[in-house]
Order: structure tokens, then sequence, then C-alpha cells
């Protein structure tokens, strides 16, 4: 390959439509834009989800719910991933290297989904009810 020779693969790149160029070209006259109106004219548009002066959609329906902006610093793992870990001692950082849980995370939660069968040591992090048997009965603890 040289650089004279570089080409972009065939029916990638089309010739920009002329429009409004006599009848021959199919797109004369209107120029595909119809007959008249707000949408004909030139600069005449308008704002996404404009409907002409009626009340838009996204106004007329009921606002509802609530997302809480904390969501994305909790975390959860479950048994089966401190199993796969297989370490003595896990904290939140050993969880990031391991990409359990994101970067963002602050809080992180076990829940009890899985098995466990080697003694493991959770300091900073916490546990359900469940959860908190499964480790123990493992020989583990939560610090």
């Amino acid at each position: 390959m040289q650089l004279n020779t570089i080409k972009p693969a065939a029916g990638s790149k089309t010739a920009r439509r002329r429009v409004g160029r006599g009848i021959g070209s199919g797109f004369g006259k209107t120029a595909g834009r119809g007959h008249k109106g707000q949408k004909s004219r030139a600069g005449g548009f308008h704002k996404v989800g404009f409907e002409g002066g009626q009340m838009p959609l996204q106004r007329r329906l009921p606002k509802r719910g609530f997302k809480s902006q904390n969501l994305k610093f909790n975390g959860e793992i479950n048994l089966n991933d401190l199993q796969m870990l297989g370490q003595d001692e896990v904290d939140l950082v050993m969880l990031k290297a391991a990409h359990l849980v994101g970067q963002l995370v602050k809080h992180v939660k076990v829940i009890n989904t899985g098995e466990l069968t080697i003694k493991v040591m959770l300091k900073g992090i916490a546990a359900t009810a469940g959860a908190k048997v499964a480790i123990e009965a493992a020989g583990g603890a939560l610090a």
C-alpha cells in the first residue's frame, strides 16, 4: 500500500444530492420539501419535540419517579465472587483491582448468592444477614 493509492471502500462515499436544479434531476421545483408550510421554508424549523404549538407529549405526561445520584457509589458482590477471589482478607481496594466493583464505588455489600467454602476476613465491607451467616459458617468474619 502506498499513500497515493489509498481509496475509501467502494460504496462508502456517495455524491452530495444537488436539489433544486431542474426537472430532469428528479429534485427540481420544491427540492423534495413538499408544498408550503414551515418545513419548506429556508431557516424554518423548530426544536425537537415541537408539535406546532400543541402541548408536546413530554409535557402532557406526568412526572414520575426518582433515581438517587448516590446509587453510583454503592456496589454489591456475591459469595461466588469472594470464592473466586480466593483471598483470606478482602477490602474495597482489592475488589476494585479485581474489577468486581466500579472505580466510583465507596460502599460494598456482600449478598447471599452462591456458596462460600473458604475462610474470608472482610474489612470495611458490609454483608446481608444471610451472607454474614454463610461467611461465619465458613470460618470467616466481618471487621
